[in-house]
């Protein structure tokens, strides 16, 4: 009786990594397709997670309690006013936290200097601001003070980020002065930008009684900040409407302005969808590499298996011989690709100034994809060799 042929496991590893081993180049190439699509779904994973986390640690920063009071912009984007009872009216409603009345002073144009031209407004704007407007949006001066109650009925202004970048103010060294509808002001702050409000970052700030005098303001506030209590966020919201203008409350927006940062965590979503997908078709066109090297392999080594056949190896050990090396050869291409995909990451996320985080999901899935894709990769090609007949592959080999 003819003994069992046999093949221990510790004499598969070797024998399946001769094709490996002795074609380098073609087993770099191979590879590739593989890496480059397990890079792409890691680094597209890790990219996500890490500005998504970025994202909801600045609105979980910036506050998902603050709310904005107005009824919308004309067709030239002027602020339209609210009624004259309206601030008071909203920081009375229940839940309310604090709250702070501004106007847009829309007839009212910015200028460094009186040399500058009096038409266009650059983007600028001027807005009478509460003093209590700082301390509802949770912002921070960058220079000089904020508006008080003594200062706010003299000609002075405080400028939003964007503002002050446009005027060319870094600092108030030299105490500097702009025009404001012909009028001097002197620029005693000005602030560190607010991503939730980007109107004050473009405005010149000024108090009310200076905004009376000066331009004749009535009263009336264009837009109303307010800042509610987080577990009643969406409670206030819907009462603010009719403390606001009870005879027409279908008039008044109330807004959450965080809503426009979580927005963005939805398009990311998407985004990352469409990106994965093009991740999956380069791994197709992996594993097609790989099958396709592995086809030709089998035809180089043809007298290699028939003599292996001859000698006693029994066609599952020779389908076990290919099918290991190109298992191996997906494994390779994930590993590969794993260390590329986490190092796009973190060398994007620190750029962006974001903290990496790669997904060990992502770590896990990508190898496992790329053994499967191996593992199917090479069925043909295993199947094909173990089925050649020993005399054939000898006479043609």
């Amino acid at each position: 009786m003819t003994p069992l042929s046999r093949l221990r496991p510790a004499d598969l590893l070797p024998v399946a990594t001769v094709g490996l081993r002795t074609r380098r180049t073609r087993t770099a190439l191979s590879m590739l397709g593989v890496a480059i699509g397990i890079a792409a779904i890691v680094s597209v994973l890790g990219i996500t997670r890490s500005s998504q986390a970025d994202l909801l640690a600045r609105i979980d920063r910036l506050g998902t309690n603050l709310l904005t009071v107005a009824t919308g912009e004309s067709i030239s984007g002027d602020e339209r006013p609210l009624p004259l009872t309206a601030a008071a009216a909203v920081g009375r409603t229940d839940g309310v936290l604090s709250s702070a009345p501004s106007a847009d002073l829309d007839a009212v144009r910015v200028r460094r200097s009186d040399l500058a031209p009096p038409f266009g407004t650059g983007g600028l704007s001027v807005r009478a601001a509460d003093t209590s407007l700082l301390s509802t949006l949770d912002g921070q001066v960058a220079r000089g003070s904020f508006l008080t109650e003594a200062t706010s009925r003299y000609p002075v202004t405080v400028l939003g980020h964007t503002a002050a970048e446009k005027l060319g103010i870094a600092d108030l060294s030299g105490t500097p002065r702009i025009q404001l509808g012909g009028h001097w002001y002197t620029v005693i702050g000005i602030l560190n930008p607010f991503e939730l409000t980007p109107e004050v970052d473009r405005s010149a700030l000024i108090g009310f009684a200076t905004a009376a005098q000066d331009f004749g303001y009535d009263g009336h506030p264009s837009r109303i900040y307010v800042r509610a209590q987080t577990d009643r966020t969406a409670e206030v919201g819907g009462l603010l409407a009719r403390a606001t203008s009870p005879q027409t409350p279908g008039d008044v927006t109330v807004s959450r302005p965080s809503d426009a940062l979580s927005a963005r965590l939805a398009v990311a979503d998407s985004g990352t969808a469409l990106l994965l997908g093009l991740g999956a078709v380069a791994l197709l066109v992996g594993g097609v590499g790989i099958a396709n090297m592995m086809v030709i392999s089998v035809l180089e080594r043809r007298t290699e298996i028939g003599l292996r056949r001859a000698l006693g190896a029994a066609r599952r050990h020779v389908a076990g011989q290919f099918l290991v090396e190109s298992l191996l050869l997906g494994v390779a291409g994930g590993a590969v690709g794993v260390l590329l995909g986490a190092a796009t990451t973190y060398a994007l996320a620190l750029y962006r100034g974001w903290q990496p985080l790669i997904p060990p999901t992502a770590v896990g899935a990508g190898l496992a994809t790329a053994a499967a894709i191996g593992t199917i990769a090479g069925l043909y090609p295993a199947l094909r060799a173990a089925h050649l007949s020993p005399t054939d592959a000898l006479r043609t080999g």
